[in-house]
This record gives structure tokens, sequence and C-alpha cells, in this order.
């Protein structure tokens, strides 16, 4: 009996395309992927990141291989740092044949800290982001990390006989860097700018602790954005930066929010 011959398989995202607009981006999102975090330590912290990948394409092709969105990010392993994202990037390029590449990853980052008092050990979580692109020959790179802290109301203090009210907040910090700038000293950077950082761990001593610490540091929402603006301001080696803070106000139902955004090249 006669084989049947193997079907040819049409490459039809590489045929042409007639109706000339250009894609700025397509590409693979939403992709889990386990990887390796180098810390300021020179350590490795594993955790999950979620990824997207995106090239540019050119408006005579009709579409993009995802395939090999994943063949590259695979075969560069899984630890991924300031280092290697820029040859992810380029062997996207090349694998695509594309002029610009792009990479987002967001993942948890933890980092162990002693509450203030009792020096109880605990894991504090907060949320790094990555991303980077080229276009051509330039590379650029944005640091973010999302950092929960305290603040109490300078307002209510001000006005009340007891007490003052105050809130968990959450501020946003991204920079453009010369120098690398390390997620921990991000992290740092913003929980000494509001009324009190977050512990995961707290005994009574330590729970007294910041709930004083908070009342003797009060700071609107403006003063926020506007302590984290004045510490990267005195960082040379941060070269852009955007700051957004948002309050989730516990005597009203909606949010206080600010951003100053600043380029310093």
């Amino acid at each position: 009996m006669r084989k049947n011959p193997d079907p040819v398989l049409h490459d039809t995202q590489s045929t042409r395309d007639t109706r000339r607009l250009r894609i700025d981006k397509v590409g693979v999102k939403g992709l889990k992927y386990p990887i390796q975090i180098a810390d300021k330590a020179h350590q490795r912290q594993n955790t999950v990141a979620t990824i997207a990948l995106t090239v540019d394409l050119p408006h005579h092709f009709k579409g993009t291989h995802m395939s090999r969105f994943l063949e590259v990010l695979n075969s560069h392993g899984r630890l991924i740092h300031v280092e290697n994202i820029s040859g992810i990037l380029r062997a996207l390029q090349k694998k695509l044949n594309a002029r610009a590449a792009h990479l987002a990853m967001e993942f948890p980052f933890f980092l162990e800290k002693q509450s203030p008092v009792t020096r109880s050990v605990g894991l504090m979580d907060y949320v790094a982001r990555f991303d980077a692109a080229v276009d051509g020959d330039q590379l650029d790179f944005m640091l973010t990390v999302i950092v929960p802290v305290t603040t109490l109301c300078p307002c209510s203090k001000a006005i009340s006989a007891r007490g003052a009210h105050n809130q968990r907040g959450h501020v946003t910090l991204s920079v453009r860097f010369k120098k690398v700038v390390w997620i921990e000293d991000a992290i740092a950077l913003i929980e000494d700018s509001a009324s009190c950082e977050l512990y995961s761990l707290l005994k009574r001593p330590d729970e007294k602790f910041v709930t004083e610490q908070a009342y003797d540091h009060p700071v609107f929402v403006e003063d926020l954005v506007r302590n984290v603006a004045l510490r990267c301001n005195k960082k040379s080696r941060i070269t852009w930066y955007r700051v957004e803070a948002e309050n989730m106000e516990s005597i009203h139902n909606h949010n206080a929010y600010a951003v100053i955004e600043k380029d310093r090249r």
C-alpha cells in the first residue's frame, strides 16, 4: 500500500499582508515562568514571573511566529537579571527579524525582615517589575517596585483630641538608571519616606512601636511622593523616575492619589 506523502505545512504567518499597517507590539503575554532573581546579597531567589514578550511587525507580514518567543526564553535558562535581559531581547530581534523587541516581567519579591523591637523574623512580599526594550541598537530598562506602607493623616492628628486616622497605602516607584539600582534599595527608599514601614510579624512591643512611629511621622499622600522624589534626587545613578502613591482611606470610600515624574538626564 502506498503511503500518502507528508502534507505541506504552509507558513501562513510569513505570507504578505496588503493592508499596509505596521504593528507596534505583537507576541505573548500572561506567561507564567519560574525564574531565579539575583538579589543584592548575591543570592538567588526563586519566584514565578508573569512575562510578556513582544516585537514589532512590519506592515507586509501577516503574522509573527509565537513559538519562537518561548524558544528564546527557554534558551536563556531561569536566572533573570539586568545583565542577561539584553541578551534575551537581542535574541528576539534576530530570531524574529524584528527592529524592536520588548520584555516585561512582574514577580513577587521577598525580603526577610526583623520586627523593630523584639527582632522577630518574618518574610515581607513586594511586587517587582522589569520593563526592557531594544530598538535597533538602543537599549531601555526600567525597574518598578510596588511597596505597601503605613501613612497617618497630619490633618487628623492636628484637629483630633484623641488619636489620628491612618491607613495602608501603596507606593509605585519606577526608575531608569546609569548604574544598577537594586530592588532592595528601591524598597528601602520608599519605606523610609512613609509614616512607618510594614512588617509581617509583630509582637505587642513591636505593635506599640509602629503605632507610635506612625503617629510621630504623619504624611499626606502629597508628602509621601515628595519624600520619595527628594530621595531619588539625591541618587546620582537614577536618571529618571516616576513615583505614585495611593492611600486606601480609612474614613472615606475613595482613595487619595498623587504622582511625580522627573527626567534627570
